[in-house]
């Protein structure tokens, strides 16, 4: 097998260590206001981030290096981890906002969630390359969603946003191994059935709907209204990096899902689109790995890997520019978030290691 074993995406890792000291330049920029007064240190964010970031590199290389057809004998106990930490926090998880979403373990705390991402790519990647090639596509179909419900009704009852990612990645994977556009229908009736049942469930869900259409009217529309003075404000070529006024106070938690409009405001129309194009080349790469991938199971991680990083940047700039409801979607490799940024760098090394058994 050494045989196969070639270069990395090298393209790939030039993008990731870009956005990764992008992210974090950013990160203390917007986050000095808010760290000097809630914690008399400019540096509280940063460090913090920087900590997990070297965390998340180190795992990065280690996972690069490795041959992934590894990580498939280990997918179904990632699983079944993702389904006990994601049931722990509705029993002993800390709340943080009004959100219920982080276990801590002594001093430390994660978010399950970002955990069940990467559990839920490498467990559909492992099973729908086990049984494509002995079961129908309504029995693949059928499969996927049944596998994937569990995961995204105890993820969803707390955060629904990361749900509503973790079935789009299995809408992907039912895509790209069954590329036919009439089984989409009634998944997607089953989507939007499940979207709507969630929603009903909890009534601030109902109230962000209504926020989103007149934010104007509501107290909590206040950051979303001050975001899009943010990204207004900017103009072409922006005020200038750290030069931004929304983050001293006027963007609630500017670090977090609405750190988009910051960039905006400090580097202009032209720095976001940049990134933007950033993100659209990442996922370019993605494709070709998942082209020449060694065999199925390699592709699939590779396309689960994609559509992760689509779906939550498209999101994240949809809500921060009032397209969508506020869903409180963090901004990858960009935003505040230790456990984002550690899974994260976890799943380009998955990535960078497909990448090296390419055909």
């Amino acid at each position: 097998m050494n045989q196969g074993v070639k270069r990395q995406d090298y393209t790939l890792l030039i993008i990731v260590l870009f956005l990764i000291c992008f992210g974090l330049i950013t990160l203390y920029s917007t986050s000095a206001y808010n760290g000097q007064v809630k914690f008399a240190d400019p540096g509280y964010y940063f460090k913090k981030q920087l900590f997990a970031t070297i965390l998340g590199i180190v795992a990065m290389l280690i996972v690069s290096r490795m041959d992934y057809h590894i990580f498939g004998k280990f997918a179904f106990y990632a699983y079944l981890l993702s389904l006990a930490l994601s049931g722990a926090v509705l029993i002993f998880g800390d709340s943080y906002n009004g959100s219920k979403r982080w276990l801590s373990l002594g001093p430390l705390s994660f978010q399950p969630s970002e955990f069940a991402k990467l559990a839920v790519i490498l467990f559909l990647a492992y099973m729908v390359s086990s049984q494509k090639k002995k079961r129908g596509n309504v029995f693949l179909i059928s499969m996927v969603i049944g596998l994937v419900l569990p995961i995204v009704g105890l993820v969803g009852t707390n955060n629904l946003s990361t749900a509503i990612i973790i079935l789009g990645i299995a809408v992907i994977l039912i895509f790209v191994s069954n590329p036919k556009y009439l089984q989409f229908i009634w998944i997607g009736a089953v989507g939007i059935g499940f979207i709507s049942i969630f929603l009903s469930m909890e009534s601030y869900r109902l109230e962000r709907l209504a926020i989103w259409k007149n934010p104007e009217n509501f107290e909590k529309g206040f950051q979303t209204i001050q975001g899009l003075y943010a990204i207004g404000s900017g103009g072409l070529f922006g005020r200038g990096l750290g030069e931004s006024i929304q983050k001293l106070g006027f963007v609630p938690e500017a670090q977090n899902d609405m750190i988009f409009s910051i960039i905006c405001e400090e580097l202009g129309l032209t720095g976001a689109i940049i990134l933007i194009i950033i993100f659209i080349v990442m996922i370019w790469r993605f494709m070709v790995i998942a082209t020449h991938a060694k065999d199925l199971f390699g592709s699939l991680i590779a396309v689960g890997v994609m559509g992760h990083i689509a779906i939550q940047v498209m999101l994240n700039i949809a809500v921060v520019t009032n397209t969508i409801p506020n869903t409180g979607i963090t901004l990858p490799f960009i935003s505040y978030g230790g456990t984002s940024v550690l899974f994260l760098l976890s799943e380009m090394g998955l990535a960078l290691s497909v990448s090296r058994w390419q055909k």
